[in-house]
């Protein structure tokens, strides 16, 4: 089967679009070239689940607005679940929970590790020594002095959650829906599976187009997170082929089994990418445009850097490169001779999200 997205119009600002019996999509406006959040609302009859929350700006409040105007007049939010960490998926859950006095559902893993994210931006030294030991100068560092947490981005964190495990069951629109978690984009990623109609909420885990962010962090800086992001793929390979995927950015798809797929390829394309520009050493900092096909500016480059890093990771866990120090600076040097054809690097699949 091949990936193929839905052809229904994508929702204007403040719309609900049914996509299944009582599951609704809308989207929120992100700033940045990936314009967009998919979120997703369940009727509970008396109520609504609502499934991420959109980026803590007002374009985002001023959206919602529009929602609660439209949909929630006779029927509240009841619960907001948030599948992970990141700013555009759990900026507004404080503000939704508060707002409705509803719990806020997530992993333990993400719910704690956003608490951190959102206490401080100012950079720590151990920050500052893993981007210097990636090649980069005193100019990068000014710039991201204030740029490393996510505080304003993502609304006051809720000081109590509900826990979403692996395993677990959750009813949802009167369906059942199993709890599966994934890593490499995130810690503990949650996506949500009804059996009964083939029916996968996916978050950023797997989307049709892109290929989510996977990166080594500051916080983290020795983590080796693609090889976490392939088993997550391969354990999604166990549903059926002609599951129906709700992911978080583009359109609704099929096709979950080819798209898994098509994203390992994509990202063991970039591993010979990197092996045949290491041939002799180079910093993380050099391997940026051969990567991603373009020059890399400040405001990407965090992300850009957290991405390269993990593939050199997962080629040093396979003995294919070794990373050497030179006065304070990593430098990486490939251990097999391999020649990367041109033709077969695919920047645009990535996009950081």
């Amino acid at each position: 089967m091949q990936v193929e997205m839905i052809e229904t119009q994508e929702p204007n600002a403040g719309e609900l679009v049914e996509v299944a019996g009582g599951i609704f999509w809308l989207r929120m406006p992100l700033p940045m070239a990936l314009n967009h959040i998919n979120l997703y609302m369940i009727d509970e009859g008396d109520s609504w689940t609502v499934i991420d929350t959109g980026i803590n700006l007002p374009d985002t409040k001023d959206a919602w607005e529009q929602i609660f105007a439209t949909y929630c007049q006779d029927k509240p939010i009841g619960r907001v679940l948030v599948t992970h960490l990141h700013p555009d998926h759990v900026g507004l859950a404080g503000w939704l929970c508060d707002r409705w006095r509803c719990p806020l559902l997530m992993s333990q893993a993400e719910y704690f590790a956003i608490r951190g994210y959102t206490g401080t931006n100012r950079m720590h030294w151990q920050a500052e020594s893993f981007y210097r030991r990636a090649g980069l100068g005193d100019d990068f560092i000014d710039f991201m002095q204030d740029r490393v947490g996510m505080k304003g981005i993502v609304s006051t964190v809720p000081g109590a959650y509900r826990r979403l495990k692996e395993g677990d069951s959750l009813t949802m629109g009167g369906r059942q829906w199993q709890i599966i978690t994934g890593a490499g984009h995130s810690l503990e990623h949650v996506c949500l599976y009804n059996s009964d109609e083939n029916l996968l909420i996916a978050g950023d885990q797997v989307l049709p187009r892109i290929s989510p962010n996977v990166s080594v962090l500051a916080t983290e800086p020795e983590a080796s997170p693609l090889h976490n992001w392939y088993a997550s793929l391969r354990a999604l390979l166990v549903l059926p082929e002609d599951t129906f995927v709700l992911p978080a950015h583009n359109k609704p798809f099929y096709g979950l089994h080819k798209r898994c797929h098509e994203l390992i390829d994509h990202h063991e394309r970039q591993l010979v990418v990197l092996l045949s520009e290491c041939v002799m050493p180079k910093k993380a900092i050099e391997l940026m445009k051969p990567l991603f096909g373009r020059e890399i500016g400040f405001s990407e480059m965090g992300l850009a850097l957290g991405e390269a890093m993990a593939h050199l990771h997962m080629l040093m866990d396979r003995e294919q490169l070794e990373r050497i120090e030179r006065e304070g600076i990593d430098y990486y040097r490939s251990l097999e001779c391999v020649e990367s054809d041109p033709s077969a690097r695919t920047h645009d699949d990535w996009v950081m999200v």
